[in-house]
């Protein structure tokens, strides 16, 4: 049985106390919500923190607010199952509510949190083991180790960034709100991302992500399609976001109408989401058709480079690429 490391466990009523908190402790400290990525991790060596900083108790992070006229804040402890359930989600952002639902178990989802799903740690089948199986392959560089064994002659951690919710946050140009005892700050979820395994995203230890603000839904409209092997739980090992954009205030397209703005954004295959700029190209200018759907398929197929280090073999999750793109976009017409 894999058990977790001692640890001292504090509980702040209030964000800046619990900004405080970790300022003083330092970086041996962490913040935790729901705890479903850093409990097992813990229990696997994998992040050994000696001051566990729960964010539950602090009612900011619960809240929701607005709706897709105005835009919408979400808490970041706000549960996977709340976000499903959420009618006003639902309605204004039903993409956002779609890709929550895919993460995970019913009760996973009730613990689970949408802060903790965007500040998700990177995964890959030679870190994502038990100390012991780490250790007896002389662990890797993300962890302990000085070799990454997805790409032993590299320097660089090839760890992928496998949450559900980042690709759909980054096609629609969601901003992430940061806290510390410096003040905050806002940051487009776009540039929050870091393209490498072990430093994974543009957040200092010290900060805490209070909420998440999604863009007006004035005339845009996203879809998101998930690759896994397992349909009832697993991480995603592809992960397609389409976002298309009509003129104002349409969110379908008229009979000759044009798409002004398009992206794809890819998940599940990189250490961060991978934007196919050809892909949204592709589609600008022109209306939602078939042949317009095939040419951003085809742009995403030529960019998606997926990493040896996850389930399924990789050139087949190259070619789903492809295919997944052309789901999600015609989800859209």
């Amino acid at each position: 049985m894999m058990r977790l490391p001692k640890f001292e466990y504090r509980t702040p009523g209030t964000v800046a106390e619990a900004v405080r908190i970790i300022g003083d402790v330092g970086p041996e400290a962490q913040f935790v919500a729901g705890g479903t990525d850093l409990y097992p991790n813990m229990k696997r060596r994998q992040q050994m923190p000696q001051t566990v900083i729960s964010v539950m108790r602090l009612p900011e992070l619960h809240q929701v607010s607005g709706d897709g006229a105005r835009g919408l804040v979400i808490g970041a402890s706000v549960t996977l199952t709340e976000i499903v359930e959420n009618e006003t989600i639902k309605r204004d952002y039903p993409v956002i509510a779609a890709a929550a639902r895919t993460i995970s178990t019913p009760i996973l989802r009730n613990m689970g949190t949408i802060g903790g799903n965007l500040l998700l740690d990177t995964r890959c089948n030679y870190y994502d083991q038990n100390y012991e199986w780490r250790k007896a392959i002389n662990f890797c560089l993300k962890k302990d180790g000085d070799v990454c064994w997805v790409a032993p002659g590299s320097s660089k951690c090839w760890a992928v960034q496998s949450s559900d919710l980042v690709p759909v946050m980054v096609a629609i140009g969601a901003k992430f709100r940061l806290v510390s005892t410096l003040g905050e700050r806002m940051i487009d979820a776009a540039g929050f991302y870091n393209d490498d395994g072990i430093d994974y995203l543009k957040k200092r230890p010290d900060e805490l992500l209070v909420d998440i603000h999604l863009p007006p839904t004035n005339g845009w409209r996203a879809s998101y399609q998930k690759l896994r092997r397992r349909g009832a739980f697993d991480f995603p090992v592809l992960g397609v976001a389409a976002y298309v954009k009509y003129g104002k205030g349409q969110t379908t397209a008229p009979a000759n109408g044009a798409i002004t703005d398009a992206k794809i954004v890819l998940g599940g295959i990189a250490p961060s989401p991978v934007q196919v700029a050809d892909a949204g190209q592709a589609l600008i200018g022109k209306s939602l058709t078939d042949d317009q759907i095939q040419a951003a398929a085809e742009a995403a197929y030529v960019k998606a480079r997926p990493l040896d280090n996850t389930d399924f073999v990789y050139q087949w999750r190259k070619q789903m690429a492809r295919q997944y793109t052309i789901r999600a976009l015609r989800e859209l017409m």
